[in-house]
Formats: structure tokens, sequence, C-alpha cells
């Protein structure tokens, strides 16, 4: 068996339990480096991943570059090496070269695409790092289709984006009447929205069941604007505000009692997460989205508003709480769907085989 290093700006929680599949199934022939704070600060790494070796991560130009130290040696010497498909991390293209001449093999795990598109100018600097690789990871089975169209050459494989293992995907026994809650789960950022969001609850919130509450789920910048918005509507027995959560535990009673999950910019890996639980997803329509989108199928398992726009955000709110009965009756398919093809066991198959 070859010996594998995956090498990670950070290694956040959400990631532990694929990474603990690759060591349970690798042993010592996996190790996992990554640093401690994103390019974003508000994500940062699990230091309870027991096995994970820290690197240091070197950010410039306001966090716009990266450069990683700590782990050079093992990282040219190792038989396969896994590395962020991100042109702005300086350390990986000096990797890519040195590792290229040594004839070691290079794969690069990410989004095929910048969030720019295809077609976007800073592609051609990706497209420089993808020829440098051996093989190619991306998240979804939509892209590694695409980029097999425009490299048809290069080994590319998908390992479907995800957070749970199978046997994690249930369903709660919750009873009917308690299940009116709305969650949000992710960044807390101008990006994804939150604050359209909670500004958009309150406003239709008379046109609502007085049962329901809006859950908030993540840390990021627009937090403290979202507290001292609900404060100041004094609105906090309707909207609860929870910070970063990654308890297995409690994130499913959320969900259980949630009757769908939003997503008011675009749409990322906690559309994964959602379905799972059997919960579906409210999403905003017109938004540069993860490759997780593949995941949705309309009227299955997501709706789309219309982006940015509160009165169709309300009309679909409400048509959800119309049609309670019916979206409770599909948690089971919506999570079977899930579980299927977007399980921590799936994901980790690429990888566990770069080893075999």
């Amino acid at each position: 068996m070859k010996k594998l290093i995956i090498l990670q700006t950070v290694a956040p929680d959400y990631r532990k339990k694929f990474f603990q599949c690759i060591k349970g199934s690798l042993n010592n022939n996996f190790t996992l480096y990554a640093g401690k704070e994103y390019f974003e600060n508000s994500v940062k790494t699990d230091e309870s991943i027991t096995f994970l070796k820290n690197v240091k991560n070197h950010y410039f130009f306001y966090r716009k570059f990266l450069f990683q130290t700590g782990m050079w040696q093992d990282c040219l010497k190792s038989n396969i090496l896994v590395m962020e498909m991100n042109p702005r991390i300086i350390s990986n293209w000096i990797l890519l070269i040195t590792r290229l001449i040594l004839r070691r093999k290079n794969v690069l795990w990410g989004h095929a695409w910048p969030r720019n598109g295809r077609n976007s100018n800073s592609d051609k600097l990706r497209n420089i790092m993808r020829l440098l690789a051996d093989e190619i990871i991306v998240y979804t089975k939509t892209q590694a289709k695409e980029l097999k169209e425009k490299m048809p050459n290069k080994t590319i494989n998908a390992a479907p984006n995800a957070v749970f293992y199978k046997s994690e995907m249930v369903i709660s026994d919750v009873p009917y009447k308690e299940i009116n809650n709305i969650i949000y789960v992710g960044r807390l950022t101008e990006a994804k929205k939150a604050l359209f969001l909670v500004d958009a609850f309150i406003k239709i919130i008379d046109d609502l069941p007085n049962k329901v509450r809006l859950i908030i789920v993540g840390e990021g910048e627009e937090k403290s604007k979202i507290i001292n918005l609900v404060a100041r509507k004094k609105l906090e027995n309707r909207v609860q505000v929870m910070g970063h959560i990654g308890d297995y535990d409690t994130l499913q009673n959320l969900y259980s009692k949630s009757l769908l999950s939003i997503s008011p910019g675009y749409v990322g890996l906690s559309i994964t997460q959602s379905f799972g639980f059997g919960v579906p997803m409210l999403i905003s329509k017109n938004e540069k989205h993860s490759p997780e989108i593949e995941a949705v199928i309309k009227g299955e398992n997501a709706c789309f508003f219309e982006t940015d726009d509160i009165e169709s955000f309300k009309n679909k709110l409400l048509s959800f709480f119309e049609q309670k009965k019916y979206w409770i009756n599909k948690r089971t398919s919506i999570s079977e769907y899930c579980k299927e093809n977007y399980s921590t066991e799936k994901m980790a198959e690429s990888f566990i085989n770069l080893a075999h």
C-alpha cells in the first residue's frame, strides 16, 4: 500500500468524519496536514482530530494569498500528495513543480472551476495548475464530467461533498405539531446573505404561524449585525442566533424540528447536511452556487425563490407551511437519496483508492 498525504489550508469539524474514514481504512499509510485558519478566518481547524499534523499558514496581501510551512520534508517524499486546487496557495505551486521533477504523484482536490465560472480569466491560471497534476478529484459527478470534456486525457474522479456517515442520515421521530422551525446553517458572511434572511423573516413574521422560529447556526462578520437587528425588534423569542455548532446530536435535534432549511445566498455543503436529515431546502435562485447544487431535485427536495426578492421569498416560504404534510412525508425519500449519493463513505472512496 502506498503512503498518502492530504495537505489542507484547514481541517474544519465538518471534515472530521471524512478524514477519520480515510484514517480507518489506511491507518499509518495516511497523514493529514493542515493550518489553523482559512482565508476567511471564521473557518478554523478542529483541534480534536488526533492524527492531524499542524502546519503554519502565512497569509499576505490582505489574506488573498497563502504560503504554508512545516510540512515540506514529508510532502516532498510522499508517494502520493493531495493538495487543494487553489492557485492562491503559493506553496502548492512549488510542491507541484518539485514533485513533478521528482516523478511523484500529485493529486489536486477542489472545485473544478473558479467561483466566476469555467470561462473566467482566473480559470486560465487554475488550468495551468490542473495540467501539473497527475490526477484531479472534484466535488461532484457533474463537475467531473465537465472537466473531462476539457481535459480528456487527465484522470478525473468525483468525491461527492458530504458531512455524515450513512448510519447518521436518519429521520428523527418528532411529533407533527413540533416541526415548525426554519433553519439556516452556514457562515454569516455577506455572500451567504444570512442578514437578508433575518431581515426578510422579520418583515413577514406576521404572516407565519406563531410557533415558527428562525434558527441561525454559524459564525462570521455579520453575526453582530444579526444579533443587534433581532434585539432592536425584540424578537429574541422568534429568532435564535446560536453560533457555530459541530456536535451531531445538537444539529440532528435542530433539524428534526425544522420544516425546512434556507440558503439565502449561494448553496454550499449545508445542502447535503439538510437532505441527510430529510429536511428540504428553500434556495435563492440566481446565485453562483457551489457544485453541491447538483443534489437538488426541484419539488422533491428543494424549491427556489427569486434572488433578493422578499415577496418571492415570502410566497415560497408560506407555501412550505401550506404543504407541511407533503414535505414531512417526503423526509424519508429525501434522506435516502442523500444517503445513497452523498455519504462520508462515498466521499472517502476516491482518496482511499489512491493508496491501493
